[in-house]
């Protein structure tokens, strides 16, 4: 017993002088998280995703988005690099960016515009032949593009989440708990790339509105949706539009009838939004391995939300066995289309 004893006492003054003496990879400031709200009315849990049908299943890693073409076939960009293209139950490699690819949709004239980690944004086109689109804006180069979305007249809207971190270490992101975000477009016209918005809290999802008066941007890190006017008497401002969400959004997409999907790869935790009250803590978190840190809770959630902000459906897999860690929700004619960065499968529910 006293051998053990003096192991562990030899083990917590390891720790104290790792800390002490190793500088922090972060930052941090304090943040106050509001009260998370309550999974009552609308976001009462139920076993609605237990339903959907899995594709790929065993046979992908990490299908953080996908798209579909104009022939029912799937799309998914995977953790090495690939996007691959599913036909009933056959999956081959379309393209390989080399990078991360994460958000993508497919653009009037039938490529994929991809928003890569790495690469920046890219068009893909029907052969799979890669074209990088832009990879920097004011000077700055994209550091973590994350997703998009395209209008009518194929402007493409997409966001660099953080000009600070990369793709493996977005929780670093969220540690630090500063603005490093940005939404921005590409014009294919005139290749002018824009920045539209800056200093946002992990500028994630991206979605248009209906009739493309406002696009919307997920800012994770601070559980809400902000909305940027592109046309009308507010255009060129930014407000609010849905504040205090019960889970950290990751990507947006609208219907373009109204609604909008939002996908939350975890419930909100209390242990998580008490750590960010305390910088120290959490530069000292950051410096430990990562088996160290919190862990997100294994859930299936993704909410849908109206034109006007308000919360009219959720979706969940309590269990998080079928579906889990949601990064994506694609609508696609009477189909809803669920991406994760973890899972091994895109999920597939029939909404009508």
């Amino acid at each position: 017993m006293k051998k053990l004893l003096g192991l562990l006492l030899a083990l917590v003054a390891a720790v104290a002088i790792y800390l002490a003496i190793t500088p922090s990879p972060i930052d941090p400031l304090a943040w106050d998280a509001p009260q998370a709200p309550l999974m009552t009315g609308v976001l009462e849990p139920n076993d609605t995703l237990m339903k959907a049908e899995l594709l790929g299943r065993g046979q992908l890693h990490g299908p953080e988005d996908s798209a579909v073409d104009s022939q029912g076939r799937v799309y998914a960009g995977l953790h090495d690099g690939r996007i691959v293209r599913l036909d009933g139950d056959q999956v081959d490699t379309f393209a390989d960016t080399g990078g991360r690819p994460l958000g993508m949709d497919f653009a009037a004239d039938g490529a994929l515009i991809v928003a890569d980690a790495y690469k920046g944004l890219l068009r893909i086109d029907p052969q799979g032949k890669i074209e990088v689109l832009t990879t920097e804006a004011e000077g700055v180069p994209f550091k973590f593009t994350d997703d998009l979305d395209i209008a009518r007249d194929g402007t493409i809207y997409f966001s660099d989440a953080s000009a600070r971190f990369e793709q493996p270490d977005y929780l670093l992101d969220l540690l630090e708990a500063r603005p490093h975000g940005r939404l921005l477009s590409y014009n294919p016209a005139t290749k002018e790339t824009r920045v539209l918005l800056k200093d946002l809290y992990f500028a994630n999802g991206v979605a248009l509105s209906a009739n493309e008066d406002f696009v919307l941007v997920n800012e994770t890190y601070r559980y809400r949706i902000t909305r940027y006017w592109l046309s009308g008497e507010k255009a060129g401002t930014h407000d609010i539009f849905i504040d205090n969400l019960p889970g950290l959004p990751d990507n947006l997409q609208g219907d373009r009838n109204g609604t909008f999907w939002v996908a939350l790869p975890t419930p909100r935790k209390a242990d998580a939004d008490m750590l960010h009250r305390s910088p120290w803590a959490k530069a000292q978190l950051a410096k430990l391995p990562r088996a160290f840190w919190p862990k997100a809770e294994r859930y299936g959630f993704a909410i849908a939300l109206n034109e006007q902000g308000q919360i009219t459906q959720s979706l969940h897999d309590t269990s998080g066995k079928h579906l889990f860690m949601i990064t994506s929700v694609k609508p696609v004619g009477d189909y809803l289309y669920f991406g994760s960065l973890d899972n091994d499968r895109i999920g597939k529910l029939k909404i009508r």
